[in-house]
Parts: C-alpha cells; sequence; structure tokens
C-alpha cells in the first residue's frame, strides 16, 4: 500500500523537476517496502494454511464425537445418509469456506480500513464521495447474500436426502436385486438429483446477480472519483500527484470492497450450509452423563422394578409396563413370549441405551446408570440375533471395545467357547483374516458365533443372548447350551436368555412369559406346563415343538 504513496510522490517530483538524489532514494525504499512485504506475505500464508489444516482434522473429530455422544433415539430420529453428511461433506465445506474464504475476508477488511485511512490522509473531500456511494454497494449485497444462505441449506439439505437414498441402496442390493427394482431405484435417485439441479441453479442465478450488482457499483463509483478529481484538479484544490496517489489507492479500496462483496455471501453460505454442524456440537444428549461407580467385585444381581418404558416418538404407546422381575447369578432367566411384546426393549434397558419411563432397574443394588459407561458395558454384554461386525479383522472384531488389548490365547478361548474358531482357523490368516463390510462375507451363524466370542472375552457378571443363536447349526447350538447351564463360569454370571428354541428354554432356571409389555406367567417349565396357561399354549402350538412363535 505504500507503492501508490510513493507515485504520487514522484508524479510531483517530476512535474517539479525534482533531484535524481529524491527519486533514486524513494525508488530504493520503495524496493525494500516491496521485499519486505512479500515475505511477511509468505509468512502469513504458511502459518494461516498450516493452522486451517489442523483446523480442519480438528473440526471433523469434534463433530463425530459429538455425534457418538448422542442418545440412541438421536440414531432413530435422524437418517444416516444425512448424519454421514453432515460429519464429512459439510465439514469439509464449512473448513474449505474458512480457509479460503474467511481469508480473504480477513485480508481485504484490514486492507480496506488502511487505505481508507490513507484517502482521508490524502484528500478528506474525494473520501466523502467514495463513502457516500458505500451503502449502494453493501445493502443489495447484503440482502442477496442472505438468499444466497437459505438457498446454500437447502442445497446441503437436498445433497443429505440424495445421499440417503444411495446409501440405501448400496447396504441393501441383494433385497433391490430380488424384488428386479434397480431402475426403480436409479429412477428415485434421479429425482433427488433434479430436486437439487433445481436448487443449484436458484444459487447460480443469486451468485450472478450478486456479482453484477458489485461489479456495476464498482465501476460507477470509480467514474465519480475521476470527474470530482478532475475538477479539485483543475481548480488547484489538489496537486496532480494527490491525485494520482489517491486514484491508486481508490481503486485498491474499491478492488478490496468488491472482494468483500463478493466473498461474504460465499461465508455467508458456509454459514448455511454449517448449521447442521453446530447444532450437533451443541446437542446436549438427552441420556444420563456417565457414573462413577466401577466396583472392583460386581455380583450382577440385576433387579426390574415396576419397569415401564414407551420410545420417545410414541410416548403415548407404552412397550413395557410394570415389569418386576429379578436376575441372579448363576442362574438362566428366559423371556419368551410372541413378537412384538417387549423382549427385546427388555434387553436394551439392560444394556442402558434407554432410560425407564418409570420404575428402576438396578445391579447389585444400584440405578444402571450410575456406573461408569465403559466399566457398565464390560459388565454387561449382549448378543443379538442380527450382529453387527465391523470391516475389520476376526480378532479386532472379538477384542471390540476392550481398553485393553488381549492376547491372541484370549481371543482364541473365546472364539472356541463360542464355536467360531472352527472355522476361523481355517482361513489362510486366521484370526487376521478380514470379515468384509458389515460383516458380508460370512454367513448369519458365523456372524452370530463372532458376536458371541465378542461378548465372552468381557467375562461379563451379565450376559444377554437376544435371539443369538437363531442362525447356529445343531452342534454350535449343543456348544452353546452346554455354555449356559454346564461351564464352570455359569455360577459367575447372570443370563438372561431371549429365544425361539424351546430346548433352550426347557433348561432355564426361570421362564418368563411376556405379553403386552407385562408378565402374565413365570416359574419354570415344569410349572408352567402343569399350569397350562400362555406357555403350555405356546409349547402346544403346530409349531411349538420346536421354535414357537
Amino acid at each position: 500500500m505504500a507503492i501508490p504513496f510513493f507515485t504520487g510522490r514522484l508524479t510531483d517530483w517530476i512535474l517539479q523537476d525534482g533531484t535524481a538524489t529524491a527519486f533514486t532514494r524513494n525508488i530504493a525504499l520503495m524496493s525494500i517496502l516491496t521485499i519486505a512485504s512479500a515475505m511477511l506475505e509468505f509468512m502469513g500464508d504458511g502459518i494461516y494454511n498450516s493452522t486451517m489444516g489442523r483446523v480442519h482434522s480438528r473440526l471433523q473429530g469434534q463433530v463425530l464425537r459429538a455425534v457418538l455422544r448422542q442418545e440412541t433415539e438421536f440414531f432413530q430420529q435422524n437418517q444416516t445418509g444425512a448424519i454421514t453428511s453432515r460429519v464429512t461433506e459439510d465439514t469439509a465445506t464449512l473448513s474449505e469456506s474458512v480457509s479460503e474464504q474467511l481469508s480473504l475476508l480477513l485480508w481485504y477488511l484490514v486492507r480496506g480500513l488502511c487505505l481508507l485511512g490513507l484517502m482521508l490522509w490524502g484528500s478528506p473531500s474525494l473520501t466523502l464521495v467514495t463513502l457516500v456511494a458505500l451503502p449502494l454497494l453493501f445493502l443489495l449485497p447484503k440482502k442477496l447474500g442472505k438468499w444466497r444462505q437459505v438457498l446454500a441449506a437447502k442445497v446441503q439439505e437436498s445433497l443429505a436426502k440424495s445421499s440417503q437414498v444411495a446409501i440405501e441402496v448400496l447396504s441393501a442390493m441383494p433385497t433391490v436385486r430380488s424384488f428386479a427394482n434397480e431402475e426403480g431405484e436409479a429412477q428415485k435417485f434421479r429425482q433427488k438429483q433434479q430436486e437439487m439441479n433445481i436448487l443449484n441453479q436458484k444459487e447460480a442465478v443469486a451468485y450472478a446477480v450478486d456479482l453484477w450488482t458489485s461489479s456495476i457499483s464498482g465501476m460507477l463509483l470509480k467514474v465519480g472519483i475521476l470527474y470530482t478529481g478532475g475538477k479539485l484538479v483543475t481548480s488547484g484544490a489538489v496537486s496532480s500527484g494527490n491525485l494520482v496517489m489517491f486514484v491508486l489507492y481508490q481503486i485498491q479500496f474499491t478492488t478490496a470492497v468488491q472482494v468483500l462483496l463478493s466473498t461474504y455471501p460465499r461465508v455467508q453460505k458456509a454459514v448455511g450450509s454449517s448449521e447442521k454442524i453446530f447444532e450437533y456440537l451443541d446437542r446436549i444428549p438427552c441420556c444420563p452423563a456417565s457414573g462413577v461407580l466401577t466396583p472392583s467385585d460386581l455380583e450382577g444381581l440385576v433387579q426390574f422394578q415396576d419397569v415401564s418404558f414407551a420410545y420417545p416418538n410414541r410416548p403415548d404407546a407404552p412397550v413395557l409396563q410394570g415389569l418386576t422381575f429379578t436376575l441372579r447369578p448363576g442362574e438362566v432367566t428366559a423371556l419368551v413370549g410372541p413378537n412384538g411384546s417387549g423382549k427385546s426393549t427388555v434387553a436394551a434397558l439392560l444394556q442402558n441405551l434407554y432410560q425407564p419411563t418409570a420404575g428402576t432397574l438396578l445391579l447389585d443394588g444400584e440405578p444402571l446408570p450410575q456406573y461408569e459407561h465403559c466399566y457398565l458395558h464390560r459388565q454387561v454384554a449382549a448378543v443379538g440375533q442380527e450382529p453387527q461386525l465391523f470391516g475389520r479383522s476376526f480378532r479386532e472384531n472379538i477384542a471390540y471395545g476392550l481398553t485393553q488389548k488381549p492376547t491372541l490365547e484370549e481371543v482364541t478361548a473365546a472364539a472356541v467357547a463360542s464355536g467360531a474358531h472352527s472355522f476361523i482357523s481355517e482361513l489362510p490368516q486366521g484370526y487376521d483374516t478380514e470379515v468384509g463390510e458389515a460383516g458380508g462375507q460370512l454367513s448369519g451363524g458365523q456372524r452370530q458365533a463372532v458376536a458371541l466370542a465378542r461378548a465372552l472375552i468381557r467375562k461379563p457378571r451379565v450376559l444377554i443372548l437376544d435371539d443369538a443363536t437363531s442362525a447356529l447349526d445343531a452342534n454350535s447350538q449343543l456348544r452353546v447350551e452346554q455354555l449356559l447351564y454346564e461351564s464352570p463360569e455359569r455360577c459367575s454370571r447372570s443370563v438372561l436368555l431371549i429365544t425361539q428354541r424351546l430346548s433352550s428354554v426347557e433348561q432355564a432356571d426361570h421362564i418368563l412369559f411376556l405379553e403386552g409389555g407385562t408378565i402374565c406367567e413365570a416359574g419354570t417349565h415344569q410349572q408352567l406346563m402343569e399350569k397350562r396357561g400362555r406357555y403350555w399354549a405356546m409349547v402346544q402350538a403346530p409349531s411349538g415343538s420346536g421354535d414357537p412363535e
């Protein structure tokens, strides 16, 4: 910014036949200032870009951690594709806008203020003409920036919806193929893309109008400055050198204003696309904070005391009503009943995935939320009917979530107990073999065996099997029954068994028949058969000899 000043002085010296010494001295000073400016700019850009790289990584990590802290209902109310879009694409958009657009905004804002000061020093009257035109330069782009901000938010929302369609299709390709609906899914995706294209076109129009108004306003301002400055030079109020200096400063100032006006809407666009990001970062999870209890000796006594529950999105439809029962160490309690009776909800409450809407759930006499999060899930392990595996090795899947990495011997022992060792050991890379995305390279029974090993390696005090053996073959099923009823570890854990196989239910120490969210019968197999109630009817049903409904 010193160059226009020296240019104006040189103009006066040339017109006044100034000395060569002053000319040479000022040229040397201009060169020094230029070199120093270039070096400082290089250092500033390097520091800024390095900082923004770290900001991008930190922002993405913070958003993901904020999402992972949310309660279970959050992931049911928000689609996976939308969450993924916020964590990856929106954070990238925000970081790029911050690293590029905000850098320009700050640079030209400071530059514009310095130029304004130099213009006031050079010619207050010409500066006044410039400032009079500034409201016109600012008002229209400000209005257009809000319009673009709204459109940018709609574009990001549309992008998340189209991404969700693609994710659902790719994750369910066997189903899509079996129903021959490839073209239907492609058409649905094209429809979402067309909606997004319309929004993109509107955003492009808003950008063009914004740029056009800024350019026209800047050119009109230049014409006004030249006209007014010419009148001042003619009247002798301003020297030719000062006019040259002011015009050069005014050109730089106009450029700075134009850059600010074009950059500010882009920053606004980043704000529009980042609203969900900050919503995730600021969102307070509805689930209670992790407790502090980490007792060294946990028995595993579980007590449901008048527990009722309704899902948050359906508060008027209770799933469980007044459940009261106890799981004791060394005993297997079987939970049976028709589909939709709330069996899996009981398992979810015991894992602290949800909080009872009424009543209390105790573990060794203490409310479940009062236990430290990691400690609780080491002591309470669950295996579901369709367990989720990760695209990693067998060893990593079995040791998943453990803070202390187990030895290969411990991993193998858990796999032997669950029946997974037989097929893992036959693979060329053994326990280092990748299971494929979501365990897609394994059969349903193999996934259940690996998930059971993942639970057993923790040596839990409470073991939940939620129809976790439905896909196992006869030999594996027999091994699981031996694990439940005959293994030496039986005395050290409480087991909640939810299954459709009556052969496993008959041996249970207690059987609870759940229907309509309430326990209508309880007792041993013999007691319930003698009672000839709902359990007896289930056993006597046509499918009751093997798999009750």
